[in-house]
């Protein structure tokens, strides 16, 4: 079955609602940014790489007001799967990361905001799974920025200005060595749109993603295994000695005829194999969106999938299992996991006269082998915004 997220309405009523029992006034501040699937083009974001992500309709949204201090923050969070306790507060003109978690990644936001933030009290809920490959932690982020551009009448210059402040944000206050898709899609997202980010310059092209008869189903394996984080940084560090093996600067210069063979270490070998084949299936998916070569899109999918699981080693075997299960289908023109690995979510690309059979066999499949799955039907959605009162 598909899970029905919690609608827009019913997120932004219930913060209103929280705002008013915690606080005892009315919140002026909406601001709302959504959680992201990558299509294709896995960790290759901190190697200079090509994505293709797509915005979804899920989101992070963040009511608040000033509370008339000078620099008192006060938060409350109505977030599932996030540490305790759900309250906290800080200075925001001397921020330290600590605990809860979930609040160091508002307290990276404001820390690298550039401009002086007042006191305010805000109340944070979404519908962004946490944990599930699907960058609840960007959303909070991004949301973040944009609530403290309201809250401030302070703009930040450019879109890639405000991704990059979230990144150093996850960066420094929550420890994570992120590349800057999550961000930039956050920030950046369109309707019918995915985004091509060109991962070197951070630049990005808007790539329609228009279909009748095709929807992107995720599945979310509901698992989160603890390699996810130590594994991280260990696969960046690869990447980089992969590099400096071949003598390159730079991914973008690297070809699998040409340099792979001066990478000796056969554990580095398949690391820069993944990333460097994972950025031409990227750019050739960007092509085959454009020109509405689905099937093509498809197989490339696929083909990352193998690569991440073989080459890369951030799959598992639930993750494993749902791409098998879903590209046994009929309707089915690929899947991939998506995301980080060692749990989370896949996404796959199906016929939408097939999708309630493909849902019903994956489900079949995975919950004999001891699985629950979750699933959503995503559309690109829009990016970051402020919410009119």
């Amino acid at each position: 079955m598909v899970t029905v997220v919690e609608s827009f309405e019913n997120l932004l009523r219930t913060a209103q609602d929280v705002f008013v029992r915690q606080f005892k006034g009315s919140p002026d501040v909406t601001a709302c940014a959504p959680g992201r699937v990558n299509l294709i083009g896995e960790h290759i974001d901190y190697n200079d790489g090509f994505v293709l992500p797509m915005a979804l309709p899920m989101v992070t949204l963040i009511v608040g007001a000033k509370n008339g201090t000078d620099s008192q923050v006060n938060l409350v969070t109505c977030c599932e799967g996030v540490d305790e306790p759900r309250r906290c507060s800080f200075d925001s003109r001397h921020v330290a990361k600590g605990t809860p978690q979930w609040a160091n990644y508002v307290k990276g936001v404001c820390h690298h905001f550039p401009h002086p933030i007042p006191g305010f009290n805000a109340v944070i809920v979404s519908n962004v799974p946490v944990g599930g490959g699907l960058s609840s932690s960007a959303a909070l982020e991004v949301a973040t920025i944009a609530f403290l551009e309201g809250l401030t009448g302070h703009k930040i210059a450019s879109e890639a200005d405000k991704a990059i402040t979230c990144q150093k944000a996850e960066h420094s206050f929550a420890g994570m060595p992120c590349g800057i898709m999550d961000q930039l899609i956050s920030v950046m997202g369109q309707e019918k749109h995915a985004l091509l980010i060109d991962c070197q310059n951070v630049s990005a092209r808007q790539i329609p993603l228009i279909s009748d008869e095709l929807v992107f189903l995720i599945c979310n394996s509901n698992v989160k295994h603890e390699l996810s984080s130590s594994e991280y940084p260990t696969r960046r560090r690869q990447c980089t000695e992969a590099l400096a093996a071949m003598g390159l600067s730079s991914y973008r210069d690297a070809t699998v005829s040409e340099h792979l063979s001066a990478v000796k270490d056969p554990i580095l070998l398949k690391r820069a194999r993944h990333v460097i084949t994972e950025i031409q299936r990227t750019c050739e998916a960007a092509e085959a969106l454009s020109r509405q070569d689905f099937p093509m899109m498809g197989r490339l999918m696929t083909e990352s999938h193998k690569s991440l699981q073989r080459d890369f080693e951030v799959s598992c075997r639930e993750l494993d299992l749902l791409v098998e299960a879903a590209v046994a289908c009929e309707g089915v023109l690929g899947s991939r996991m998506t995301g980080g690995g060692f749990g989370g979510c896949t996404v796959t690309l199906a016929r939408k006269s097939h999708v309630q059979k493909v849902i019903d066999h994956i489900a079949e499949v995975y919950c004999t082998s001891g699985g629950t799955p979750t699933f959503y039907i995503a559309t690109p959605s829009a990016g970051a915004r402020l919410i009119s009162s």
